[in-house]
C-alpha cells in the first residue's frame, strides 16, 4: 500500500498503467475510500490511461486531521499530489463531494487540467444533498463490505469493519468537515462558469436527487455535456462499467478533437 509524505501529510495513493502517456486523477466522494474506483472502474480506464486514485484525509489509509475539509485546503492538497508525482497536466474526475473538489481545482488551476468529469456532484446548499452524503457513507459501507477483498482474497472480516465506522465516526464528531461542508454552502452561487474552457462530462443518475444540479451545471459550462446513468447518487457503485466506458469515450473523443483543431 503505497504511502506518500505530502506537505507533511501521509497519503495513501494507488496508481495503475504508469506507462501510459495521459493521466486521469480520481477523487472519491466524502466518508469513502478510492476503492470505489479500485474494482471497477479504475482498471477499464488503465486500459488507456495512468490511472491515479488517493485517500482524501482521514478516508481510508491516508492521515487523519481534524481540519481543512473546505475546497480550497482539499484543491490544495490535490494540487501538491500533482507536483509531487510530478503530473503536469490531467485528465481529473471527481464523485459527489469529490466532483466540487475537481472543479474547485479546475477553476484555480486550469492549465493543469485537460479535461474534467463530474460525477454526481451536489449543490452544497441543497439539505437533502447533504443529507444524500450521509446515507451514502452508509450504502457505501456496505458495499465495502460486500465487494473489497485484501491481497489474500479475504472477505474484509469484522475488525476492518470495526475500523471503518471508527473513521466514520472520527469524521463526523471529531473534525471540522461538517461544519467545512457547510460553510461551502454557496460555492456553487458564487463561481462564474462563463470563461470555464475545460472539456467538461457530467455524469448524473437519472434517479437522483442531485440531477438538478447536473443540469444547471451543463447549462452554465459552455463546453460541457450530460450524460444521464441509471440509477440514484450511488451510479458509481450501480453502474462501474457503464461510468467508465462512458468516461474513457468522453477523453478520446475530446481528444480527436482537439487534434483536428489543431490540423484542420
Amino acid at each position: 500500500m503505497p504511502i506518500i509524505t505530502v506537505n507533511d501529510k501521509q497519503v495513501h495513493i494507488q496508481e495503475l498503467n504508469k506507462g501510459a502517456g495521459q493521466t486521469v486523477v480520481l477523487i472519491h466522494g466524502m466518508f469513502s475510500n478510492l476503492s470505489i474506483y479500485y474494482f471497477n472502474i479504475a482498471p477499464i480506464l488503465a486500459q488507456h490511461y495512468h490511472v491515479v486514485m488517493y485517500d482524501l484525509k482521514s478516508h481510508g489509509m491516508s492521515e487523519r486531521f481534524t481540519d481543512g475539509y473546505d475546497l480550497e485546503s482539499m484543491s490544495s492538497d490535490l494540487l501538491a499530489l500533482m507536483d509531487f508525482l510530478h503530473l503536469k497536466k490531467v485528465h481529473l474526475a471527481g464523485y459527489s463531494f469529490g466532483g466540487l473538489i475537481a472543479l474547485k481545482t479546475a477553476l484555480k488551476a486550469p492549465e493543469r487540467i485537460s479535461q474534467l468529469v463530474v460525477i454526481e456532484a451536489p449543490d452544497p446548499q441543497d439539505e437533502k444533498a447533504r443529507g444524500i452524503i450521509d446515507e451514502y457513507s452508509k450504502e457505501f459501507l456496505e458495499h465495502y463490505v460486500a465487494n473489497f477483498t485484501d491481497t489474500t482474497k479475504v472477505q474484509m472480516g469484522k475488525r476492518q469493519m470495526e475500523k471503518n465506522h471508527r473513521m466514520y465516526e472520527f469524521l463526523f464528531e471529531k473534525t471540522s468537515i461538517k461544519a467545512d461542508m457547510i460553510r461551502e454552502k454557496h460555492f456553487l452561487s458564487e463561481i462564474s462558469l462563463s470563461e470555464f474552457g475545460i472539456p467538461t462530462l457530467l455524469l448524473y443518475g437519472a434517479e437522483s436527487n442531485c440531477k438538478p444540479t447536473g443540469r444547471w451545471l451543463s447549462e452554465q459550462i459552455h463546453s460541457s455535456e450530460l450524460e444521464l446513468i441509471p440509477g440514484d447518487h450511488n451510479i458509481p457503485i450501480q453502474e462501474p462499467v457503464q461510468i467508465a466506458e462512458t468516461i474513457v469515450q468522453f477523453l478520446s473523443q475530446s481528444l480527436s478533437n482537439t487534434l483536428t483543431q489543431h490540423h484542420g
